[in-house]
């Protein structure tokens, strides 16, 4: 398997591709998520927390290829064009 399966969508517009890495329980990665909704932004997600085995090792390498220090909330914008790491509000309205 891979954690790809494990990745959820919340749809609205998309001006982007936003995909992000988060911790179910990490305040900063909810307040994030919200944003992106209250936004109208279309994005996908995963907990990586919630993965097991080789799919969490899979996603924090996934991870690790964008944001060295790992930390959470990780948001890939466009494959890579940007990353966003931890809640920055001002760069997230910035994407809309």
């Amino acid at each position: 398997m891979s954690y790809k399966t494990n990745i959820k969508k919340v749809t609205g517009l998309k001006v982007k591709e936003i995909k992000m890495f988060a911790l179910s329980t990490c305040i900063w990665c909810k307040k994030t998520k919200a944003l992106l909704k209250d936004l109208g932004l279309e994005y996908s997600y995963v907990d990586v927390d919630l993965l097991f085995g080789s799919d969490r090792d899979e996603a924090y390498q996934e991870m690790g290829r964008h944001n060295q220090s790992t930390s959470f909330p990780t948001i890939i914008i466009n494959n890579g064009e940007d990353i966003i790491v931890g809640y920055e509000e001002e760069k997230l309205k910035s994407l809309k």
